[in-house]
């Protein structure tokens, strides 16, 4: 099975890091959580965004951007930011990818990008807005990758309560 993985540096906003863990545990990618985060780990808005889907994550917390790399050598890792020259689907994601976003107020350290340059990715938009929410940020740079990948072990059919789709 390919492995995607999704990283949140120093996330500040409960209820976006909860939508972004609900994004994880229904596609199967893994979470990475790296410290300080704006809030603590069992903080009420952060389980409700994630409703009850806690059980269904592989997730990990680490002490700092330093401590993250050092555990996870040889990944393939991707920064999503604003200030990318790049767009997210110009890259062909391989297995074991790392997709790495920043906190809300100030996105990735320069440094980081700096050194990076073509691993680097945005998101198209208009030049009127500074970014998008990083929830929806993170569902889009997920799904482009899972579509690439031809959504493995994901249900592509839905089904009616009430009626049945051959019938129509």
């Amino acid at each position: 099975m390919a492995r995607l993985n999704i990283v949140l540096v120093e996330p500040e906003i409960p209820q976006n890091t909860g939508n972004i863990a609900r994004t994880c545990a229904a596609t199967g990618a893994r979470l990475h959580l790296v410290e300080p985060m704006g809030f603590k780990p069992d903080d009420t808005k952060l389980k409700r965004a994630g409703l009850d889907y806690w059980h269904l994550l592989d997730i990990t917390y680490y002490s700092s951007l330093d401590d993250f790399f050092a555990k996870n050598q040889g990944g393939n890792f991707y920064y999503f930011t604003t200030k990318a020259q790049h767009t997210h689907s110009d890259v062909a994601y391989p297995d074991n990818a790392y997709l790495v976003f920043g906190k809300e107020t100030a996105g990735l350290p320069e440094a980081l990008l700096f050194a990076n340059p073509e691993r680097c990715v945005r998101l198209p938009m208009r030049g009127q807005a500074r970014s998008l929410n990083l929830s929806n940020a993170v569902a889009v740079g997920v799904y482009e990758v899972l579509r690439q990948w031809n959504y493995p072990e994901l249900q592509n059919e839905g089904r009616l309560r009430e009626y049945n789709w051959e019938d129509a």
